[in-house]
């Protein structure tokens, strides 16, 4: 999710472009596409059966970034990139049906989500006269929403496979990701570690 200004490295469109909408300008380049498409033939499983969870930020174009090809992943994306509990339903159905095994979880530098707080679901609410059931998810801390994130997908009683579960930041400005330590994983039958300096039971 962006709050960054628009770029303006574009060309100026013409007053005929202007006067198109966005969804025309979409629907038109479609049809330009379509004429050199042929169906690839590919199965709905993901050849390397692995789903990313991403934010929505339009700066990150996970399959460059990854080097991923067509067919090779799935893709969620929300703002923030966040664990929601749509979020795991799209995973389940990603590990349940179409075989994936793997998840990467990307969250990134500047994220809007960080100048938002729960208070936007107020601010909604006094618009339009219903408060959303919806919570914001906004972080403070980017390394520690992704922690919270790897969490969530682990303990999932939806998801059978949760062993391979990475969470990274990804730079908007070097293109790099970073990897994030995740939280210990509490053994079978324990809970959670305790905290440093904490007293044992």
């Amino acid at each position: 999710m962006s709050t960054s200004a628009p770029r303006l490295d574009r060309p100026a469109r013409s007053a005929s472009e202007e006067s198109r909408s966005v969804i025309d300008r979409l629907v038109e380049s479609n049809r330009a596409y379509a004429t050199d498409f042929s169906d690839p033939g590919m199965d709905a499983r993901p050849v390397l059966r692995v789903a990313v969870v991403a934010c929505m930020d339009a700066r990150i174009d996970l399959h460059k970034a990854l080097g991923l090809e067509l067919g090779d992943c799935h893709t969620v994306r929300n703002a923030g990139g966040v664990v929601t509990d749509d979020t795991i339903r799209s995973l389940a159905i990603s590990q349940r049906a179409l075989g994936t095994r793997s998840v990467v979880l990307i969250h990134h530098t500047g994220c809007g989500l960080q100048a938002l707080t729960e208070d936007f679901r107020h601010e909604l609410e006094l618009e339009v006269g219903q408060r959303p059931a919806w919570a914001v998810e906004s972080f403070s801390d980017v390394d520690q929403d992704v922690r919270q994130s790897i969490q969530r997908v682990r303990t999932s009683p939806f998801l059978p496979h949760t062993d391979d579960v990475r969470g990274f930041v990804f730079d908007v400005t070097t293109g790099l990701l970073r990897e994030i330590t995740p939280p210990e994983r509490p053994l079978p039958g324990r809970g959670p570690a305790p905290a440093p300096g904490t007293p044992g039971n």
